[in-house]
């Protein structure tokens, strides 16, 4: 090999190699976003508090975690109206196309965690609406399809109906074909949070809650980081 060409291998070699670097750095730069949803029908109130505590916890796990919570009290969202599709919109324009499902075409968007009190063992009418509303990520495309979904409840008793709201919230995201996420022990299933009368809607004194919904972000973020760098 004459001087000419080991100089022209060395610099295209030299190219490729900075091209590769530059590459893996946009890719480590990237932002992954969280969304968080709060599903209760009082605003700012424990399961808000508690899911961004899940949030903030999330974005501790990487520089490249973004975080948003939306809180829905005092929101306006319906129930699906039986019939319509996507290509056949809701008669009635609300809260849910306005204010919640912009988010959720976020280019970036790495995976969710969704909060909802426990009503009576089961989750809010928010919840509800909210997850019925989400149909329209399912058609043409399934846009949360392999995304990281992670689930929190409060109830007004330490056993008081929260895994069966996360079970709950848990199968209907199955329809979206997610990734389920559950917390670290002792919560594996998800995050639990017990409001008690004591505690004057502060939830930050249940200490055991609190850990679990920590435990619930940095899951999901964990998961979140993992999946976009698999994409890439």
């Amino acid at each position: 090999m004459d001087r000419r060409n080991f100089l022209t291998k060395g610099i295209a070699a030299t190219t490729a190699f900075a091209a590769m670097a530059q590459s893996a750095k946009a890719t480590e730069s990237k932002s992954v976003k969280i969304i968080g949803i709060s599903c209760s029908s009082r605003k700012g109130k424990t399961t808000a508090t508690a899911v961004n505590t899940a949030l903030e916890a999330a974005k501790k796990v990487s520089p490249q975690i973004e975080v948003q919570l939306i809180d829905l009290a005092g929101l306006k969202i319906s129930g699906w109206i039986g019939g319509a599709t996507p290509s056949s919109p809701q008669e009635i324009l609300d809260d849910f196309q306005v204010e919640v499902e912009p988010y959720f075409m976020s280019y970036n968007l790495g995976g969710l965690i969704i909060g909802s009190p426990s009503y009576f063992r089961t989750m809010s009418s928010q919840c509800k609406a909210l997850l019925e509303r989400l149909y329209v990520l399912r058609e043409p495309k399934l846009l949360l399809a392999d995304k990281p979904v992670g689930v929190l409840s409060v109830g007004s008793f330490r056993n008081g109906g929260q895994e069966l709201v996360i079970e709950q919230i848990q199968a209907a995201m199955l329809c979206h074909e997610v990734m389920l996420v559950g917390g670290k022990p002792k919560a594996h299933q998800g995050a639990t949070l017990w409001n008690r009368d004591t505690y004057n809607d502060d939830i930050t004194k249940d200490e055991f809650g609190m850990e679990t919904a920590k435990n619930l972000g940095i899951r999901v973020a964990e998961a979140a980081l993992l999946l976009s760098k698999k994409s890439n």
